[in-house]
Order: structure tokens, then C-alpha cells, then sequence
């Protein structure tokens, strides 16, 4: 379980395809620190480390984690937002994340301000009765608040310290990202759906 606050960036330094799956070298100032079997979100994508090389480790994501995120469109060089599951004794700083990505969605339009920016996403529609005003999303593992909810776009405002610390500052319009819509509207959809309303 994870938090959507991005703990640091890491670097794609190595990519090798095997079958149907892509392995991935990540050089990180936190990869020392992990270990084999550990889950660590990859641009809000729930991946297990397989090897630890200082400061560098590896994972894989398999067919299905291909076809359904925006992981395989890594490259060498690219930044990847990490968090490690939260500690028992931690703070939810963020909201409930499970780095199960629900869909991807792409930048429809990034607007500098004076102090910070406006990015504007488009979603997939089949998916507009999970999200909601005000409401908590996470877009490719940063825990986030959406407004100009539409039906299928939706706006959010990036501070300078998110946008320093994650891998926003990469991203320009166009380009694809990781979407997990909140849990607990999850299973209230869920519930409903089986009461028939």
C-alpha cells in the first residue's frame, strides 16, 4: 500500500526485453536501500524488486503491466517517480494508493502561472464515475486533487516543490501517464452496480 507521495526520482539506465516481459534497471539515491521481494511503486505501478546493485535495482513488468500503463514507454534516461509501501507507523500524507493503475490517460495542456502550473489530462470516459470534484487521483504515483472535472478531462495544480521532485518537470503535452482513480469510490461504484442503482 502506498501513499502517492513520491519519495525521489530514479533513472531508467538499463531496459531488456525477455519474451513478453521488460526488465528495468533504476538508478535511484534510494536503491541501496531496498531489497529483493520488496514492492516499490514506478510511476504509481506496483513492481517487485529482483536485484540490487548499489546504488541501482532492477524489476519487471510482465505483459498484462504493459498493456494496461504507460511503463513500457520508458527509455533510457527517462525519470520515474518511486515510493516504497508505507510503514505500518506512517502518515497518510497522501490518500490510499494500491499502485494498481486503473488506465492511462494522456496531457492534454500545461499552463505555467506565476508560482506554479495548470496540467490538464484527458481520461478515458468510461471511467468519469470515479472521479469527482475536489476529489483525490493518482496520476503516475503522485498523490494529487482534481478540478474541472469533465467527462473526460480533468484539471490539477502542480506547487514548485511537486514539480521539482517528480517527474512532471519531464512531461509535455501529449505524452501518456499512469491513472489510479481513488478506492474507496471503487467499491462504493462496485456496491451500487451490484444493488442495481
Amino acid at each position: 500500500m502506498f501513499t502517492g507521495i513520491i519519495e525521489t526520482t530514479g533513472t531508467v539506465t538499463g531496459l531488456v526485453k525477455e519474451g513478453t516481459n521488460l526488465h528495468l534497471k533504476v538508478q535511484s539515491p534510494i536503491s541501496s536501500e531496498m531489497h529483493i521481494d520488496q514492492s516499490v511503486a514506478h510511476n504509481g505501478v506496483c513492481l517487485t524488486v529482483t536485484k540490487v546493485e548499489g546504488d541501482t535495482h532492477w524489476v519487471t513488468a510482465v505483459e498484462e503491466t504493459l498493456k494496461k500503463t504507460a511503463i513500457g514507454e520508458l527509455e533510457e534516461g527517462t525519470l520515474v517517480n518511486l515510493e516504497r509501501c508505507m510503514a505500518a507507523n506512517g502518515r497518510y500524507d497522501g490518500h490510499i494508493v494500491q499502485g494498481h493503475v486503473d488506465a492511462t490517460g494522456t496531457i492534454k495542456s500545461v499552463e505555467v502561472l506565476e508560482g506554479s502550473w495548470l496540467y490538464t489530462f484527458h481520461y478515458p470516459a468510461d471511467f468519469q464515475s470515479l472521479i469527482v470534484e475536489k476529489g483525490s487521483i493518482c496520476i503516475s504515483g503522485i498523490s494529487l486533487t482534481c478540478f474541472n472535472v469533465t467527462e473526460d478531462t480533468f484539471t490539477v495544480t502542480i506547487i514548485p516543490y511537486t514539480h521539482e521532485h517528480t517527474n512532471l518537470k519531464q512531461l509535455k503535452e501529449g505524452d501518456r501517464i499512469n491513472l489510479e482513480f481513488d478506492i474507496i469510490g471503487k467499491y462504493v461504484a462496485r456496491m451500487l452496480q451490484h444493488r442495481g442503482m
